[in-house]
């Protein structure tokens, strides 16, 4: 090096510098997709067992029952038993619910609804028992005593109309006590089935509930 390079300045180049306004939001932006990766991660069970099970239905109809689209998700409200405990509606979740609505003065086709709900579900054989039979009541009336028995295997809680409105979906003019509804174990109403049936038809919902139990076997756990 000669003597006189030795005492020129140093000229040093910067080309790029990272402006800290671009890099404030690296984090945020890391966190928020990291996030969505997780939620997707999770879905994917419920979603390809909802794509195996009603991928050759695209205008929204099973075999016998009703698609519900978008579903409705459980909601976060009290319930009421019949022996005057509470339960948290959230606590259905975790079990797959077929569900009725009716008045607790169960009139006789009341207890026809009841009663094809009930044998519905039996039909089911070892997987009943992935499968709670619920049944809801939308008012204040009390419930007979002679009633108890036959429901000693249902779940039996008093919801109030707003709530029933918000998670159970029906056609305009329709009403909930006409249907019977299907819940997947995350509290979502996916499905709604006419609740009075003939013999033909209580073959057809079965082999929805049979199709819809058999794609979802993958990632729902045994029954509670």
């Amino acid at each position: 090096m000669t003597e006189s390079h030795r005492y020129e300045p140093l000229e040093l180049a910067v080309h790029s510098l990272p402006k800290p306004q671009d890099t404030a939001w690296q984090p945020v932006i890391y966190g928020r997709w990291k996030l969505i990766a997780i939620v997707m991660v999770c879905s994917l069970p419920a979603l390809g067992a909802y794509l195996a099970y009603f991928g050759g239905n695209p205008q929204g109809k099973a075999g016998f029952g009703e698609l519900i689209s978008p579903v409705r998700p459980i909601g976060v409200q009290t319930a009421f038993a019949l022996d005057g405990g509470t339960r948290a509606l959230s606590s259905l979740k975790g079990q797959w619910l077929l569900l009725s609505v009716g008045p607790g003065r169960c009139e006789v086709d009341c207890q026809q609804r009841l009663f094809l709900q009930r044998q519905l579900r039996e039909t089911l054989g070892k997987d009943k028992d992935r499968v709670d039979w619920v049944w809801l009541i939308n008012d204040n009336d009390a419930v007979d005593s002679s009633m108890h028995k036959p429901l000693a295997d249902a779940v039996v809680l008093r919801v109030d109309q707003a709530t029933l409105d918000s998670w159970l979906e029906v056609p305009p003019g329709g009403s909930v006590t006409k249907y019977l509804f299907v819940v997947d174990p995350m509290g979502n109403t996916m499905m709604r089935l006419p609740a009075l049936f003939d013999g033909a038809g209580a073959a057809k919902a079965r082999i929805d509930l049979q199709r819809l139990l058999r794609a979802s076997a993958s990632w729902d756990g045994p029954g509670r």
